[in-house]
């Protein structure tokens, strides 16, 4: 195994970690600025005070928060001003990176399998549906053991 496989392997166990933990943290509706902010009392002039700015200038990022248009800065930067940490994540959608990787694998494969097809069947040759399958399926874990520089390339 080399350097660049095992420095993977480590990336994977870390997002598939994070996965773990965060699968069912979920934004509040109101956003984590205004949750953490009444969930300690505070006003938005008080968080206002301790950044140095005015009380709409808080409002507003709230508002920006819900509507996803916050940047990571604001975000730090009032998180800081209540005495708590800002935290992000980026994770899978649905279960392990494996399983993000097997199903890019099973589409591209389906992909190379059904052109491989049609030009077979304009020669009258076309597969049989569970041969079909199995082509599919050995070319996934193919594609999933090498995973070619256009692996991730949507054709």
């Amino acid at each position: 195994m080399n350097v660049k496989d095992t420095a993977r392997k480590q990336y994977v166990r870390i997002v598939d970690r994070a996965a773990a933990q965060l699968r069912n943290c979920h934004r509040p509706q109101d956003g984590w600025l205004a949750l953490l902010r009444r969930a300690l009392g505070m006003s938005g002039a008080n968080v206002a005070a301790r950044m140095g700015v005015s009380r709409n200038a808080v409002y507003q990022a709230e508002r920006n928060e819900r509507e996803g248009a916050i940047t990571i800065a604001q975000m730090r930067k009032i998180a800081e001003a209540m005495g708590a940490e800002f935290v992000y994540a980026v994770i899978p959608k649905k279960g392990s990176v494996e399983d993000v990787i097997r199903t890019q694998a099973q589409r591209k494969a389906e992909a190379r399998v059904r052109r491989a097809s049609s030009h077979m069947a304009l020669e009258s040759q076309s597969l049989p549906s569970e041969q079909t399958r199995g082509r599919i399926e050995d070319l996934a874990e193919k594609l999933v053991r090498d995973m070619p520089p256009d692996f991730w390339e949507v054709k």
